[in-house]
């Protein structure tokens, strides 16, 4: 492998809610591993992933065309043709992307693909927890949930007792 063309691939299309885009995964189809790289088209009036941080991965973002905004770190930011944007992993990266502007927004989003990574989004309180395959990755998770932060156990909660 090591080559693609973004014309050569199908668009997948994810919506739910306030959240529309369509997305090319570049890197995948040209076997790569561990550099992650989606083409993103997010339409007027729409948003990305909710909004998140990864505490085990960076990711970049680079704008090829149209305008939007971008929440970062609890700031908004405003986004239009060449801008490159990176999220460091943990809640300094917290981001989402938002088009409120008319027309498409292009844009590359970039991950390093480490395993284990755990995601959080502040939000809505919830953690997501990835081994096996990082988030984007299509191998097979040993390990892969979402679940309320701050609903924990103790580690020695349900284990057998001691004789």
């Amino acid at each position: 492998m090591g080559k693609t063309n973004a014309d050569a691939l199908e668009w997948s299309t994810l919506e739910r809610g306030e959240t529309k885009f369509r997305r090319k995964q570049l890197a995948a189809a040209a076997g790569g591993e561990d550099i992650g790289c989606s083409l993103y088209e997010l339409p007027e009036g729409r948003r990305s992933w909710p909004y998140h941080y990864h505490t085990g991965n960076e990711e970049a973002l680079f704008v090829l065309e149209g305008t939007g905004t971008l929440r970062l770190d609890g700031e908004t930011l405003s986004l239009e043709d060449g801008d490159y944007v990176a999220f460091p992993a943990g809640e300094d990266g917290a981001h989402r992307v938002v088009n409120d502007t008319p027309g498409a927004l292009r844009y590359l989003l970039l991950s390093t693909m480490n395993d284990p990574d755990v995601t959080v989004y502040p939000d809505s309180g919830k953690v997501g927890v990835f081994a096996g395959s990082p988030p984007g990755g299509d191998g097979e998770r040993s390990v892969n949930g979402y679940f309320r932060e701050g609903e924990t156990v103790s580690y020695w909660e349900d284990e057998e007792p001691e004789a």
